[in-house]
Protein backbone atom coordinates (compact mmCIF):
# COMPACT_ATOMS: atom_id res chain seq x y z
CA UNK A 1 0.00 0.00 0.00
CA UNK A 2 1.02 3.46 -0.73
CA UNK A 3 0.25 7.12 0.20
CA UNK A 4 1.09 9.33 -2.51
CA UNK A 5 0.95 12.47 -1.04
CA UNK A 6 1.86 16.45 -1.76
CA UNK A 7 2.43 19.05 0.66
CA UNK A 8 2.51 22.88 0.11
CA UNK A 9 4.71 25.00 2.70
CA UNK A 10 4.57 28.53 4.32
CA UNK A 11 8.47 28.68 3.22
CA UNK A 12 11.32 30.25 4.76
CA UNK A 13 14.32 28.98 6.64
CA UNK A 14 14.95 25.19 6.78
CA UNK A 15 13.48 23.20 8.98
CA UNK A 16 11.61 26.38 10.12
CA UNK A 17 8.82 26.02 7.45
CA UNK A 18 4.78 25.61 8.13
CA UNK A 19 2.26 23.16 6.05
CA UNK A 20 -0.36 25.09 4.27
CA UNK A 21 -1.76 22.06 2.33
CA UNK A 22 -1.82 18.56 2.86
CA UNK A 23 -3.13 15.82 -0.06
CA UNK A 24 -2.79 12.43 0.88
CA UNK A 25 -4.40 9.68 -1.70
CA UNK A 26 -3.50 5.58 -0.67
CA UNK A 27 -3.14 3.88 -3.60
CA UNK A 28 -3.13 0.19 -3.57
CA UNK A 29 -0.78 -0.42 -6.73
CA UNK A 30 -4.25 -0.44 -8.66
CA UNK A 31 -6.95 2.27 -7.43
CA UNK A 32 -7.62 4.98 -4.45
CA UNK A 33 -8.30 3.41 -1.95
CA UNK A 34 -8.58 6.42 0.45
CA UNK A 35 -8.19 10.13 0.54
CA UNK A 36 -6.94 13.24 2.65
CA UNK A 37 -7.41 16.75 1.72
CA UNK A 38 -7.12 20.01 3.57
CA UNK A 39 -5.68 23.29 3.91
CA UNK A 40 -3.80 23.49 6.89
CA UNK A 41 -3.56 26.66 9.53
CA UNK A 42 0.70 27.26 10.11
CA UNK A 43 0.04 29.82 12.46
CA UNK A 44 2.96 31.84 10.63
CA UNK A 45 3.01 34.38 7.67
CA UNK A 46 3.41 32.80 4.44
CA UNK A 47 6.69 33.95 2.15
CA UNK A 48 5.16 36.46 -0.55
CA UNK A 49 6.94 34.19 -3.57
CA UNK A 50 4.68 31.07 -2.10
CA UNK A 51 1.20 33.15 -2.65
CA UNK A 52 1.97 34.11 -5.65
CA UNK A 53 3.08 30.41 -6.63
CA UNK A 54 0.26 28.40 -4.84
CA UNK A 55 -2.26 31.16 -4.60
CA UNK A 56 -2.89 30.13 -0.89
CA UNK A 57 -2.91 33.63 1.32
CA UNK A 58 -3.08 33.85 4.76
CA UNK A 59 -6.23 35.05 5.05
CA UNK A 60 -7.19 31.47 3.48
CA UNK A 61 -5.80 29.49 6.58
CA UNK A 62 -7.51 31.51 9.15
CA UNK A 63 -10.55 29.21 9.75
CA UNK A 64 -8.43 25.86 8.79
CA UNK A 65 -7.23 23.59 10.83
CA UNK A 66 -3.96 23.39 12.51
CA UNK A 67 -1.68 20.54 12.11
CA UNK A 68 -2.57 18.62 15.61
CA UNK A 69 -6.31 18.69 14.38
CA UNK A 70 -5.20 16.63 11.35
CA UNK A 71 -2.09 14.84 12.89
CA UNK A 72 -4.57 11.79 13.80
CA UNK A 73 -6.15 11.56 10.07
CA UNK A 74 -2.44 11.76 8.32
CA UNK A 75 -1.36 9.12 10.93
CA UNK A 76 -4.14 6.87 10.27
CA UNK A 77 -4.11 7.17 6.43
CA UNK A 78 -0.10 6.23 5.94
CA UNK A 79 -0.25 3.67 8.47
CA UNK A 80 1.94 0.48 7.08
CA UNK A 81 1.86 2.48 3.90
CA UNK A 82 4.95 3.36 2.01
CA UNK A 83 4.99 7.19 1.52
CA UNK A 84 5.61 8.08 -2.03
CA UNK A 85 6.26 11.85 -3.45
CA UNK A 86 7.70 13.98 -6.35
CA UNK A 87 10.64 14.86 -4.06
CA UNK A 88 10.16 12.75 -1.32
CA UNK A 89 12.67 14.29 1.11
CA UNK A 90 11.35 17.71 1.40
CA UNK A 91 7.76 16.42 2.29
CA UNK A 92 8.89 13.45 4.40
CA UNK A 93 11.19 15.90 5.97
CA UNK A 94 8.58 18.66 6.84
CA UNK A 95 5.80 15.83 7.86
CA UNK A 96 8.72 15.11 10.70
CA UNK A 97 9.29 18.48 11.71
CA UNK A 98 5.72 18.95 12.45
CA UNK A 99 5.30 16.20 14.06
CA UNK A 100 8.00 15.98 16.43
CA UNK A 101 6.66 19.81 17.38
CA UNK A 102 4.01 17.52 18.98
CA UNK A 103 6.53 15.50 20.45
CA UNK A 104 5.77 12.74 18.24
CA UNK A 105 8.05 10.66 16.28
CA UNK A 106 7.33 10.15 12.41
CA UNK A 107 8.70 7.29 10.95
CA UNK A 108 7.94 5.25 7.49
CA UNK A 109 9.17 3.92 4.15
CA UNK A 110 9.31 6.52 1.50
CA UNK A 111 9.86 6.59 -2.21
CA UNK A 112 10.63 9.46 -4.62
CA UNK A 113 9.15 9.65 -7.97
CA UNK A 114 11.56 12.08 -9.05
CA UNK A 115 14.69 9.30 -8.93
CA UNK A 116 12.11 6.82 -9.74
CA UNK A 117 12.14 8.64 -13.08
CA UNK A 118 15.31 8.72 -13.56
CA UNK A 119 15.69 5.22 -13.41
CA UNK A 120 13.13 3.84 -15.17
CA UNK A 121 12.58 7.25 -17.51
CA UNK A 122 16.15 8.16 -18.39
CA UNK A 123 15.16 9.91 -21.93
CA UNK A 124 13.05 12.40 -20.09
CA UNK A 125 14.82 16.16 -20.93
CA UNK A 126 13.49 16.89 -17.05
CA UNK A 127 12.31 15.13 -14.34
CA UNK A 128 10.48 17.82 -12.45
CA UNK A 129 6.37 16.90 -12.02
CA UNK A 130 4.98 19.57 -14.47
CA UNK A 131 7.28 18.73 -17.39
CA UNK A 132 6.83 14.98 -16.94
CA UNK A 133 3.13 14.98 -16.35
CA UNK A 134 3.03 17.32 -19.67
CA UNK A 135 5.52 14.90 -21.68
CA UNK A 136 3.82 12.04 -20.44
CA UNK A 137 0.20 13.71 -21.59
CA UNK A 138 -0.95 13.43 -17.96
CA UNK A 139 -3.94 15.67 -17.47
CA UNK A 140 -2.86 17.90 -15.12
CA UNK A 141 -5.54 20.30 -12.49
CA UNK A 142 -4.94 23.11 -9.88
CA UNK A 143 -0.61 22.68 -10.64
CA UNK A 144 1.28 23.80 -7.06
CA UNK A 145 -1.98 22.66 -5.10
CA UNK A 146 -1.86 20.09 -3.33
CA UNK A 147 -4.67 17.79 -4.60
CA UNK A 148 -3.68 18.79 -8.10
CA UNK A 149 0.28 17.66 -7.79
CA UNK A 150 -0.28 14.60 -5.63
CA UNK A 151 -2.93 13.15 -8.10
CA UNK A 152 -0.55 14.14 -10.87
CA UNK A 153 1.74 11.72 -8.85
CA UNK A 154 -0.34 9.35 -8.22
CA UNK A 155 -0.73 9.19 -12.11
CA UNK A 156 2.89 9.31 -12.86
CA UNK A 157 3.80 6.22 -10.06
CA UNK A 158 1.03 4.45 -12.24
CA UNK A 159 3.09 4.31 -15.16
CA UNK A 160 6.44 4.07 -13.23
CA UNK A 161 4.86 0.96 -11.66
CA UNK A 162 4.72 -0.62 -15.50
CA UNK A 163 7.66 0.39 -16.33
CA UNK A 164 9.54 -1.74 -13.45
CA UNK A 165 9.82 -4.76 -15.25
CA UNK A 166 12.26 -6.08 -12.93
CA UNK A 167 10.35 -4.72 -10.13
CA UNK A 168 13.18 -3.22 -8.30
CA UNK A 169 11.04 -0.05 -7.27
CA UNK A 170 10.93 -1.26 -3.77
CA UNK A 171 14.60 -3.53 -3.25
CA UNK A 172 16.32 -0.42 -5.06
CA UNK A 173 14.51 3.35 -3.92
CA UNK A 174 12.96 2.37 -0.77
CA UNK A 175 14.74 4.61 1.81
CA UNK A 176 14.82 5.15 5.21
CA UNK A 177 14.80 8.93 6.75
CA UNK A 178 15.46 8.39 10.59
CA UNK A 179 15.61 11.96 12.35
CA UNK A 180 18.94 11.32 13.65
CA UNK A 181 20.28 11.11 9.79
CA UNK A 182 20.69 13.86 6.99
CA UNK A 183 18.18 16.47 8.68
CA UNK A 184 19.21 17.06 12.18
CA UNK A 185 22.90 17.25 10.88
CA UNK A 186 21.90 19.82 7.89
CA UNK A 187 20.25 22.04 11.04
CA UNK A 188 23.50 21.56 13.16
CA UNK A 189 25.85 23.05 10.17
CA UNK A 190 23.60 25.58 9.37
CA UNK A 191 23.07 27.44 13.15
CA UNK A 192 27.03 27.53 12.68
CA UNK A 193 26.78 29.78 10.02
CA UNK A 194 26.51 33.16 9.90
CA UNK A 195 24.42 35.73 7.69
CA UNK A 196 27.36 37.71 6.15
CA UNK A 197 28.88 37.77 2.83
CA UNK A 198 31.99 36.04 2.11
CA UNK A 199 32.93 32.38 0.71
CA UNK A 200 31.65 28.93 2.02
CA UNK A 201 33.09 25.69 1.78
CA UNK A 202 31.53 22.38 1.48
CA UNK A 203 33.66 18.92 2.74
CA UNK A 204 32.62 15.32 2.83
CA UNK A 205 33.26 13.03 5.30
CA UNK A 206 36.62 12.06 4.14
CA UNK A 207 37.43 16.14 4.37
CA UNK A 208 37.78 16.59 0.90
CA UNK A 209 36.66 19.63 -0.38
CA UNK A 210 33.30 19.19 -2.79
CA UNK A 211 32.44 22.86 -3.30
CA UNK A 212 33.04 26.28 -2.81
CA UNK A 213 30.36 29.43 -3.06
CA UNK A 214 30.06 32.66 -2.83
CA UNK A 215 27.38 34.58 -1.21
CA UNK A 216 26.10 38.17 0.59
CA UNK A 217 24.22 35.59 2.97
CA UNK A 218 25.89 32.53 3.50
CA UNK A 219 23.23 30.70 5.91
CA UNK A 220 20.48 31.69 3.55
CA UNK A 221 22.66 30.30 0.77
CA UNK A 222 23.62 27.19 2.12
CA UNK A 223 19.84 26.84 3.25
CA UNK A 224 19.09 26.71 -0.33
CA UNK A 225 21.87 24.05 -0.88
CA UNK A 226 20.25 21.48 1.62
CA UNK A 227 16.22 22.18 0.50
CA UNK A 228 16.99 22.59 -2.88
CA UNK A 229 15.85 20.05 -5.71
CA UNK A 230 18.53 19.88 -8.52
CA UNK A 231 20.67 17.48 -9.07
CA UNK A 232 23.71 19.15 -7.58
CA UNK A 233 22.33 20.22 -4.20
CA UNK A 234 20.71 16.47 -3.83
CA UNK A 235 24.24 15.53 -3.96
CA UNK A 236 25.57 18.02 -1.45
CA UNK A 237 22.91 17.32 0.80
CA UNK A 238 24.21 13.27 0.82
CA UNK A 239 27.91 14.10 1.18
CA UNK A 240 28.16 17.49 2.92
CA UNK A 241 29.83 16.61 6.31
CA UNK A 242 31.22 20.29 7.30
CA UNK A 243 31.26 23.45 6.17
CA UNK A 244 33.64 26.19 6.81
CA UNK A 245 33.92 29.85 5.36
CA UNK A 246 35.38 32.87 5.46
CA UNK A 247 33.99 36.87 6.02
CA UNK A 248 34.72 39.08 3.10
CA UNK A 249 32.21 42.47 3.76
CA UNK A 250 33.27 42.62 0.32
CA UNK A 251 31.25 41.04 -2.80
CA UNK A 252 33.58 41.89 -4.98
CA UNK A 253 36.44 40.51 -3.15
CA UNK A 254 34.18 37.14 -2.22
CA UNK A 255 34.13 36.76 -7.07
CA UNK A 256 37.32 37.08 -6.53
CA UNK A 257 38.43 34.72 -3.97
CA UNK A 258 35.51 32.22 -5.04
CA UNK A 259 37.36 32.46 -8.66
CA UNK A 260 40.94 31.58 -7.45
CA UNK A 261 39.99 28.95 -5.24
CA UNK A 262 37.51 27.20 -7.39
CA UNK A 263 40.50 27.12 -10.05
CA UNK A 264 43.50 26.01 -7.37
CA UNK A 265 41.04 23.12 -5.62
CA UNK A 266 39.11 22.09 -8.24
CA UNK A 267 35.91 20.93 -6.20
CA UNK A 268 33.94 17.87 -7.94
CA UNK A 269 30.36 19.68 -7.81
CA UNK A 270 32.20 23.37 -9.38
CA UNK A 271 32.65 21.92 -12.66
CA UNK A 272 30.93 24.86 -14.88
CA UNK A 273 33.09 27.56 -13.25
CA UNK A 274 36.64 26.17 -13.72
CA UNK A 275 36.96 27.88 -16.67
CA UNK A 276 36.07 31.43 -18.36
CA UNK A 277 32.24 31.49 -18.76
CA UNK A 278 32.49 34.78 -20.20
CA UNK A 279 31.21 33.66 -24.22
CA UNK A 280 30.54 37.12 -25.71
CA UNK A 281 32.57 40.78 -25.81
CA UNK A 282 32.45 43.84 -27.02
CA UNK A 283 35.15 45.14 -29.70
CA UNK A 284 35.91 48.21 -31.52
CA UNK A 285 35.93 48.59 -35.35
CA UNK A 286 36.38 51.15 -37.44
CA UNK A 287 33.59 51.47 -40.47
CA UNK A 288 34.35 52.85 -44.01
CA UNK A 289 32.86 56.46 -42.92
CA UNK A 290 35.59 56.51 -40.51
CA UNK A 291 32.98 56.13 -37.30
CA UNK A 292 34.45 54.50 -34.28
CA UNK A 293 31.67 51.45 -33.90
CA UNK A 294 31.31 48.73 -30.87
CA UNK A 295 30.44 45.45 -32.11
CA UNK A 296 29.22 42.98 -29.56
CA UNK A 297 30.62 39.51 -30.96
CA UNK A 298 31.47 36.03 -30.18
CA UNK A 299 34.61 35.86 -27.94
CA UNK A 300 38.14 35.59 -29.76
CA UNK A 301 41.19 35.75 -27.87
CA UNK A 302 43.29 36.43 -30.71
CA UNK A 303 41.19 39.71 -30.42
CA UNK A 304 41.79 42.99 -28.01
CA UNK A 305 38.22 43.16 -26.09
CA UNK A 306 36.95 46.13 -24.04
CA UNK A 307 35.04 44.05 -21.89
CA UNK A 308 33.21 40.62 -21.62
CA UNK A 309 30.09 38.95 -20.57
CA UNK A 310 28.81 35.56 -19.53
CA UNK A 311 25.53 35.58 -21.93
CA UNK A 312 24.13 37.45 -25.24
CA UNK A 313 21.73 39.54 -23.21
CA UNK A 314 23.81 40.48 -20.57
CA UNK A 315 26.01 41.99 -23.23
CA UNK A 316 23.12 43.52 -24.84
CA UNK A 317 21.23 45.32 -21.75
CA UNK A 318 25.09 46.95 -21.12
CA UNK A 319 25.74 48.26 -24.53
CA UNK A 320 21.81 49.75 -24.17
CA UNK A 321 23.44 51.52 -21.05
CA UNK A 322 26.72 52.79 -22.78
CA UNK A 323 24.88 53.79 -25.66
CA UNK A 324 22.81 55.84 -23.45
CA UNK A 325 25.25 57.34 -20.90
CA UNK A 326 28.16 58.21 -23.69
CA UNK A 327 25.26 59.36 -25.85
CA UNK A 328 26.23 57.17 -29.15
CA UNK A 329 24.52 56.23 -31.78
CA UNK A 330 22.23 52.41 -31.75
CA UNK A 331 23.35 51.98 -35.14
CA UNK A 332 27.12 52.43 -34.35
CA UNK A 333 26.51 50.24 -31.32
CA UNK A 334 24.85 47.60 -33.43
CA UNK A 335 21.73 47.80 -31.33
CA UNK A 336 19.95 49.50 -33.98
CA UNK A 337 19.94 47.38 -37.84
CA UNK A 338 19.64 50.36 -40.42
CA UNK A 339 21.33 52.02 -43.18
CA UNK A 340 19.41 55.25 -42.70
CA UNK A 341 19.03 57.32 -39.45
CA UNK A 342 18.55 55.11 -36.16
CA UNK A 343 15.25 54.78 -34.02
CA UNK A 344 16.52 56.81 -31.89
CA UNK A 345 17.35 59.72 -33.88
CA UNK A 346 13.63 59.30 -35.12
CA UNK A 347 12.33 60.22 -31.52
CA UNK A 348 15.19 62.99 -31.20
CA UNK A 349 17.45 60.38 -28.54
CA UNK A 350 20.10 60.52 -30.81
CA UNK A 351 21.92 63.47 -32.03
CA UNK A 352 22.30 62.36 -35.90
CA UNK A 353 25.86 60.77 -35.55
CA UNK A 354 24.57 57.89 -38.10
CA UNK A 355 23.04 60.46 -40.74
CA UNK A 356 26.41 62.47 -40.96
CA UNK A 357 25.15 65.20 -38.61
CA UNK A 358 28.23 64.93 -35.88
CA UNK A 359 32.08 64.53 -36.91
CA UNK A 360 33.76 61.53 -36.56
CA UNK A 361 36.22 63.10 -34.57
CA UNK A 362 33.59 64.04 -32.33
CA UNK A 363 32.07 61.08 -32.03
CA UNK A 364 35.20 59.07 -31.91
CA UNK A 365 35.78 60.99 -28.94
CA UNK A 366 33.10 59.97 -27.47
CA UNK A 367 33.78 55.57 -28.23
CA UNK A 368 37.21 56.22 -26.62
CA UNK A 369 35.84 57.91 -23.56
CA UNK A 370 33.65 55.05 -22.77
CA UNK A 371 36.80 52.73 -23.98
CA UNK A 372 39.31 54.91 -21.40
CA UNK A 373 36.93 54.13 -18.46
CA UNK A 374 36.26 50.44 -19.08
CA UNK A 375 39.90 49.15 -20.26
CA UNK A 376 42.35 47.91 -17.42
CA UNK A 377 45.14 48.50 -19.89
CA UNK A 378 47.97 50.45 -18.25
CA UNK A 379 45.20 51.44 -15.27
CA UNK A 380 46.36 51.74 -11.63
CA UNK A 381 43.83 51.56 -9.00
CA UNK A 382 42.42 50.58 -5.67
CA UNK A 383 38.93 49.52 -5.44
CA UNK A 384 37.95 50.29 -1.87
CA UNK A 385 34.78 48.81 -0.24
CA UNK A 386 33.16 48.00 2.90
CA UNK A 387 35.14 45.32 5.05
CA UNK A 388 34.25 42.66 7.47
CA UNK A 389 33.57 45.50 10.55
CA UNK A 390 32.60 48.45 11.00
CA UNK A 391 35.83 50.08 10.60
CA UNK A 392 37.49 47.90 8.09
CA UNK A 393 37.48 48.07 4.41
CA UNK A 394 38.17 46.21 1.65
CA UNK A 395 40.64 46.96 -1.10
CA UNK A 396 41.38 45.29 -4.61
CA UNK A 397 45.03 46.58 -6.41
CA UNK A 398 45.08 46.77 -10.07
CA UNK A 399 48.64 47.85 -11.35
CA UNK A 400 49.21 48.28 -14.97
CA UNK A 401 46.33 46.46 -15.61
CA UNK A 402 46.81 43.76 -14.21
CA UNK A 403 44.57 42.37 -11.16
CA UNK A 404 47.34 41.42 -8.21
CA UNK A 405 45.44 40.78 -5.33
CA UNK A 406 43.03 42.13 -2.08
CA UNK A 407 43.40 43.05 0.94
CA UNK A 408 41.65 44.40 4.52
CA UNK A 409 42.95 47.49 6.16
CA UNK A 410 42.00 50.03 8.98
CA UNK A 411 44.11 53.28 8.25
CA UNK A 412 44.34 54.93 4.63
CA UNK A 413 47.75 55.06 4.82
CA UNK A 414 47.61 51.20 4.27
CA UNK A 415 46.68 52.10 0.93
CA UNK A 416 47.94 55.69 0.12
CA UNK A 417 51.61 54.18 0.30
CA UNK A 418 52.17 51.68 -2.62
CA UNK A 419 54.59 49.77 -0.61
CA UNK A 420 52.60 48.81 2.35
CA UNK A 421 49.86 48.20 0.59
CA UNK A 422 51.70 45.56 -1.32
CA UNK A 423 53.12 44.16 1.88
CA UNK A 424 49.79 43.54 3.27
CA UNK A 425 48.35 42.26 -0.08
CA UNK A 426 46.72 39.01 -0.70
CA UNK A 427 47.99 37.66 -3.78
CA UNK A 428 46.11 36.23 -6.63
CA UNK A 429 46.41 35.55 -10.18
CA UNK A 430 45.34 37.63 -13.19
CA UNK A 431 43.22 36.00 -15.42
CA UNK A 432 40.81 36.35 -18.00
CA UNK A 433 37.96 35.76 -15.18
CA UNK A 434 39.29 38.22 -12.73
CA UNK A 435 39.49 41.03 -14.99
CA UNK A 436 35.78 40.58 -16.12
CA UNK A 437 34.59 39.82 -12.53
CA UNK A 438 36.11 43.87 -11.72
CA UNK A 439 34.96 45.53 -14.76
CA UNK A 440 31.26 44.09 -14.13
CA UNK A 441 31.07 44.61 -10.55
CA UNK A 442 32.03 48.10 -11.55
CA UNK A 443 29.55 48.69 -14.25
CA UNK A 444 26.70 46.96 -12.24
CA UNK A 445 27.59 48.06 -8.84
CA UNK A 446 27.43 51.32 -6.35
CA UNK A 447 29.14 51.63 -3.34
CA UNK A 448 32.63 51.73 -3.84
CA UNK A 449 35.31 53.86 -4.38
CA UNK A 450 38.49 53.89 -7.11
CA UNK A 451 41.79 55.36 -5.71
CA UNK A 452 43.55 55.71 -8.36
CA UNK A 453 47.54 55.60 -8.53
Amino acid sequence: MYAILDIETTGGQFNEEGITEIAIYKFDGHEIVDQFISLVNPEIPIQPFVVKLTGINNAMLTSAPKFFEVAKRIIEITNDCVVVAHNADFDYRILKTEFRRLGYDFNTKTLCTVELSKKLMPEQLSHSLGKLVRALGIPMADRHRASGDAMATVKLFKMLLDKDLEKEIIKDFIKFKIEKGLAPKLIDILNGLPAVTGVYYIYNESGTLIYIGKSINIRKRLNQHFTGITNSAKKIQIEVFAVSYEETGSELVALLKESEEIKKNKPKYNRAQRKSIFQWALYPEMDEQGYLNLKLLKADGRKKEITSFTSLQEGKNSLFRITDKYNLCQKYTGLYQTKAACFQYKIKECDGACIGMISTEEYNLRVSAFITNNSFENQNMVIVEKGRTFNERSAVLVENGVYKGYTFYDLNYQITNIEILKNILIPMQNNRDTRNIIQGHIRKNKGFKIINL
